[in-house]
């Protein structure tokens, strides 16, 4: 991850980012003045060069001039657009790219930068910075090293340290669901959890195996994991600070590979199901942020793990899974299996955990990318609040959700003449009734539950602003930023 370093005054010069804006009217656009003093005639020159780059000054713009022999070397004109936390975040992914090879770079901010200004950009400069390789061949990037300065570090330092740690919590997110599942199973997801909990206090783990699963009803968990040789897990990691007064458990879908089971998938469809567990993989960057943050909210996150194959001993299209609690679901496709282990931990949550606020996230269904494309979640909720709170951290983030409805008539499709439930009706909106599948399992914190779909934006297809190609971290950001509304 780079080291970013706040200064009131650069100690390196050699290559040197400045602020431009947007027009002003029929103005052309224009360098931001910046907090500290620059090299003798830097100001001019730049004043003289932006209207000859054609930048507009949007945020996502960069030009590069070079400066043989002076000081400095390398002039980065970047475009900040109006100055908000998203364009500074946009600014800092672009920065990131743009300065790839250089090993630091120095960028003088304005005298009025705000400390949100200040996050955004770093974690641009964090996240469009990542990278996941499994080998040593091909270009790596140089830049290590990015000093801000800025008029009053101190001023800065808790955004600085937030936004470090929503970027290190991403990267760890991207890195857990970028993971080939030949390495990726339910336990090695644990080692990984058990490892980066380690040096965070009052966090305790617990990891319930197939044999605790069995003697305590688990029936979704190990009905979604019977037909592996790699046994399913649960994974309850609790971040309980002293004078907590509210508590939330976040629930994230951990299937840690996805053929469908015997409702096989094609293969098209297959070959990015090691993506299956993002959202517990978000649910658990976000619990080990807000420990390290020490958000003062108590955070307990079920992370349901499996794998879901095909052997003599998957569970069977038509077959009845009985659920923790004791609710049974006829299930006719084990494609839709992610359900089957969220409805676990769920009931789980309700029953022993007894929160005031219940959040999954979930990479559930197809439907997602059909009804809101690839960048937006599906969110789900009855507590008008709760999903307006959700959101606008969502939006605060730099993320992206859509709330979706939860229509009566269509729970009539849950109905089986078998089970207390049918978890893959053929028929209504794919994602609409998954949703209202895990609602039943939510008892009495009906009204304080909400559930994100978020299987599109779990992965993105090529780098764009703060995003890299392949696994996003979605939802670490956003529940992040929710987690530090509450008291």
């Amino acid at each position: 991850m780079l080291a970013i370093r706040l200064l009131a005054e650069p100690e390196r010069l050699d290559t040197l980012a400045l602020p431009v804006r947007p027009a002003r009217g029929e103005e052309s656009p224009e360098p931001v003045p910046v907090t500290t003093a620059l090299p003798a005639g830097v100001v001019e020159e730049v004043a003289a060069l932006v209207p000859a780059t054609r930048l507009t000054g949007a945020p996502g713009e960069t030009y590069a001039h070079l400066r043989p022999g002076r000081t400095p070397g390398r002039l980065l004109l970047v475009g900040t657009g109006d100055g908000d936390e998203v364009a500074w975040r946009r600014a800092g992914a672009t920065l990131a790219r743009a300065a790839r090879d250089e090993t630091y770079v120095t960028f003088a901010l304005p005298d009025d930068a705000s400390p949100a200004a200040v996050r955004g950009l770093v974690e641009g400069l964090l996240l469009a910075s990542y990278r996941f390789r499994l080998t040593d061949a091909g270009p790596t990037p140089s830049l290590t090293d990015v000093d801000l300065v800025v008029a009053d570090p101190a001023t800065h330092a808790d955004a600085v340290e937030a936004a470090r740690t929503t970027g290190r919590m991403t990267a760890l997110a991207r890195d857990l669901t970028n993971m080939p599942s030949s390495v990726k199973n339910p336990q090695w997801f644990v080692e990984q959890v058990r490892a980066a909990a380690a040096d965070l206090p009052d966090l305790t783990l617990r990891v319930r195996e197939p044999a605790d699963l069995a003697a305590e009803g688990f029936g979704g968990i190990l009905a979604v994991g019977a037909g592996s040789v790699n046994g399913p897990r649960l994974v309850e990691l609790d971040w309980h600070p002293a004078g907590a007064t509210t508590h939330v458990v976040l629930v994230g879908k951990g299937i840690t590979f996805d053929t469908g089971g015997i409702s096989i998938k094609p293969v098209p469809a297959m070959k990015l199901m090691r993506k299956d567990m993002a959202g517990a993989a978000a649910v658990v960057g976000a619990t080990l942020g807000a420990a390290a943050l020490r958000l003062p909210v108590r955070v307990t996150t079920l992370a349901p793990l499996a794998e879901n194959m095909v052997s003599g001993s998957a569970f069977r299209p038509g077959d009845v899974v009985r659920h923790y609690g004791g609710v049974t679901s006829e299930t006719t496709n084990s494609d839709a299996e992610g359900r089957l282990v969220l409805a676990d931990a769920l009931a789980y949550a309700v029953r022993e955990l007894k929160p005031d606020l219940l959040v999954d996230l979930a990479t559930l269904t197809g439907a997602n990318a059909v009804a809101l494309g690839k960048r937006h979640g599906a969110l789900y909720s009855e507590n008008d609040g709760l999903a307006a709170d959700v959101l606008a951290a969502v939006d605060a983030a730099g993320e992206a959700a859509w709330r979706m409805p939860l229509p009566a008539d269509y729970v009539e499709y849950l109905g089986s003449d078998l089970a207390d439930l049918h978890s893959s009706p053929d028929r209504g909106a794919g994602s609409v009734t998954a949703a209202l599948y895990l609602r039943e399992f939510t008892g009495d914190l009906r009204d304080r539950w909400l559930h994100i779909d978020m299987s599109a934006p779990s992965w993105a297809d090529g780098d764009d602003a703060e995003l890299t190609g392949g696994a996003t971290g979605w939802g670490v950001r956003s529940l992040l930023r929710w987690l530090a509304t509450l008291r």
